[in-house]
């Protein structure tokens, strides 16, 4: 990692999952400190690139600092617009439901509407996503989060913790692959995408005042969008193959537009549409970056 740092033109981009969908949702809402994201860094020269990079974007940083870890790092490799990643989780695999409780971040949580985490978080910390997931059902807020990789469902210790955060969760996102990868582990005789969304939606539930959401993307084929009992298709406007530069955190940066729209009441079809804008956005760059403002009109 230090070979690559010290190579001509290196960029720093605040990522991960989770903090890439909470930097394009703040980048769409262009309201400072509209959104927080939590996460466990070292005390290191990358936190504090990480820290300058979060706050360049808005993003109200909540970081635990571990000393004894380095701030964890991704390289990526970028060929022909494909991408391939080389993570070194370090420190992000440190993080404490401790330092969710502290005052000063709970408070965070309690002032939150919506409230985000990748499926990946589940291998770090299940007693974080408990904490905020049962504060979100008792007070009528809408959790959310990603199955992110056919891995969580195919661990067993990572497929229990997310069925007993199921229960709580008010949206899943997910990729075709991830749904086939759920559908497998729960043993049902089916790859048809919508199927798989609505059997996830119907699973029980914590919280009845809404019903569950599933949105799973298929990459240029249509979003399917699962919810009291019905299925919808949302086409995905394509992308001429010459103006693709680089599909890395373009699913992080769906979910994040989709965040967006949702925070502030919009209809699920303007969810989509933020989404899918997002997305477009991201793979015509380098990395998961953005213009300094969108030029997205808002329904």
């Amino acid at each position: 990692m230090q070979e690559l740092a010290a190579m001509p033109g290196v960029e720093y981009i605040a990522g991960g999952a989770t903090q890439n969908s909470i930097r394009v949702a703040q980048w769409l809402l262009q309201v400072p400190g509209a959104t927080s994201y939590m996460g466990c860094v070292g005390d290191d020269e990358f936190a504090q690139k990480m820290k300058h990079t979060a706050a360049k974007d808005a993003v109200n940083v909540k970081y635990m600092v571990d000393p004894a870890a380095a701030t964890g790092t991704c390289a990526v490799c970028i060929v022909g617009g494909e991408r391939s990643l080389v993570a070194n989780l370090a420190a992000a695999n440190n993080f404490k439901v401790d330092h969710v409780k502290k005052p000063e971040n709970w408070a965070c949580v309690e002032s939150a509407r919506v409230i985000y985490s990748a499926g990946f978080f589940i291998t770090v910390s299940p007693e974080s996503i408990q904490a905020t997931a049962q504060h979100a059902a008792a007070h009528d807020k809408v959790y959310c989060m990603n199955l992110s990789a056919p891995f969580i469902m195919q661990v067993p210790p990572f497929k229990k913790a997310l069925m007993e955060a199921l229960p709580y969760v008010d949206y899943v996102f997910g990729n075709e692959n991830e749904a086939a990868a759920f559908a497998e582990s729960e043993n049902w005789d089916t790859k048809d995408i919508a199927e798989i969304a609505l059997k996830i939606s119907r699973m029980p539930k914590q919280n009845g005042s809404r019903g569950r959401t599933i949105v799973i993307t298929q990459g240029a084929q249509p979003t399917a969008v699962a919810v009291n009992g019905k299925v919808t298709l949302y086409p995905v406007t394509p992308l001429p193959k010459e103006k693709l530069v680089d599909t890395n955190g373009a699913g992080d940066a769906f979910v994040g537009g989709f965040l967006s729209q949702l925070v502030c009441g919009k209809t699920i079809e303007e969810c989509i549409r933020a989404g899918n804008y997002a997305a477009h956005v991201i793979i015509q760059r380098s990395g998961c970056t953005f213009p300094e403002t969108p030029d997205f009109t808002w329904g």
